[in-house]
């Protein structure tokens, strides 16, 4: 099959609401079967996830409510790309108003789209390490708590369900695979 009897074409695009955040959209397309369908999703800046190793061994978690599901989940250090920002500026930040520290060494692992089907979101992976403690600076109305865990008992964590978070999943993958000694931190 040819990549062209794949692609949609957009005919038209409208905004269905414009949030601080999201911004959905819906838009008119022509298949490559020359049939029109609408396709609705929602526009996302990005975000990042950080994988923020400590001397130890051990990565930083956070717990903290989420107010969509009404709980509170375990996941790691993440946050959205502010406009005009580097994705590795953003990890630095959230890193450290969320857990208080700050690293010496960072390396890009890779990239995810969480929702392919609805959003345009792309979350960049980030491996931390060389971690210095120096107070966190915590968004106002931003309450979670910091935990440490090791590989191991975080992927027991996602078998037994106590982790559900799709971007630390996708981490923790990475994660397993350096600490199994399958895939490096690339330079």
């Amino acid at each position: 099959m040819d990549d062209s009897d794949l692609i949609e074409h957009t005919l038209t695009s409208e905004p269905v609401f414009d949030g601080k955040l999201l911004h959905v959209r819906r838009d008119t397309v022509r298949l490559s079967n020359g049939h029109e369908t609408v396709r609705e999703w929602i526009a996302h800046p990005g975000a990042v996830v950080v994988l923020a190793q400590l001397e130890n061994g051990k990565f930083l978690f956070e717990r903290q409510f989420r107010y969509p599901l009404q709980r509170i989940f375990v996941e790691l250090p993440a946050g959205k790309i502010d406009p005009d920002e580097h994705p590795l500026d953003t990890a630095k930040r959230e890193l450290r108003e969320e857990t208080g520290h700050q690293a010496k060494f960072w390396r890009h692992l890779g990239t995810m789209h969480p929702c392919i089907g609805y959003s345009d979101e792309r979350i960049e992976i980030f491996w931390a390490h060389g971690l210095i403690y120096v107070g966190h600076q915590r968004d106002h109305g931003e309450f979670l708590e910091v935990i440490e865990m090791n590989v191991a008992d975080a992927i027991s964590a996602v078998r037994d369900g106590e982790i559900t978070d799709g971007k630390s999943i996708a981490a923790l993958m990475w994660a397993d695979k350096i600490d199994a000694g399958a895939w490096s931190v690339p330079e």
